[in-house]
């Protein structure tokens, strides 16, 4: 009997691709294709579903792993696997707490998704043991401290230094020096464009709304 299967992925053209990988597998059916995971909770309730495929940030602001801990949280028994085009570290950390079974990066990864669902429906969990590595001006994401890269994603919400420092409970002197050695990593001219780049490479996401106070 074929495993039975929900996309949840805001790119058509990725969707389709999935039907059409899926339409093709002796081992797969797609029951549903989503293009929000706003509607998720309420299609699990009304088909008979094995895996979810679940795309982390999708236009409309939906959360992937929001809904994925939701999921878990109602129907614990549907395999769920992350994917992602984006470099943001902390979501690999986070898909890990919320109990998702495996993680996939679109783009870099060595595995097909085909094989990484054939695993994961054999009970094993498929992690990357970091994200892929992206070009940020003379450096790459890989080069960043954990630190740096928790300030460079309130950065990339448009905070400024002093919020960022209330936000991670350190100095604002602390804030500047994260900053400046990101600069002197990459060759950028200032915070604006350093920030932009990484939001724009996808290297940090944040899924929070800025509060600059």
């Amino acid at each position: 009997m074929k495993k039975r299967v929900v996309v949840v992925e805001d790119q058509f053209v990725a969707r389709e691709l999935f039907g059409l990988y899926l339409k093709n597998s002796e081992r797969y059916e797609i029951v549903r294709s989503l293009d929000t995971a706003a509607h998720l909770s309420e299609t699990i309730k009304n088909e008979a579903v094995d895996l979810v495929l679940m795309d982390i940030l999708m236009n409309d602001e939906s959360n992937g792993l929001d809904a994925s801990k939701e999921l878990k949280r109602q129907r614990p028994a549907i395999k769920i696997i992350a994917m992602t085009s984006m470099a943001e570290n902390s979501w690999l950390k986070r898909a890990r707490e919320i109990g998702i079974d495996s993680f996939w990066f679109k783009e870099s990864s060595k595995e097909t998704i085909l094989e990484v669902m054939d695993r994961t429906i054999a009970g094993e969990s498929v992690y990357p043991d970091s994200p892929p590595r992206i070009c940020l001006g003379m450096s790459d994401n890989l080069e960043f401290t954990d630190r740096e890269l928790e300030v460079l994603r309130e950065m990339t919400r448009g905070m400024s230094n002093s919020a960022i420092a209330k936000a991670l409970c350190i100095s604002e002197n602390t804030v500047k020096v994260h900053i400046q050695h990101m600069l002197d990593k990459t060759g950028f001219d200032n915070r604006t464009e350093l920030a932009i780049e990484a939001r724009v490479r996808g290297i940090v996401v944040s899924m929070e709304k800025a509060d600059n106070r």
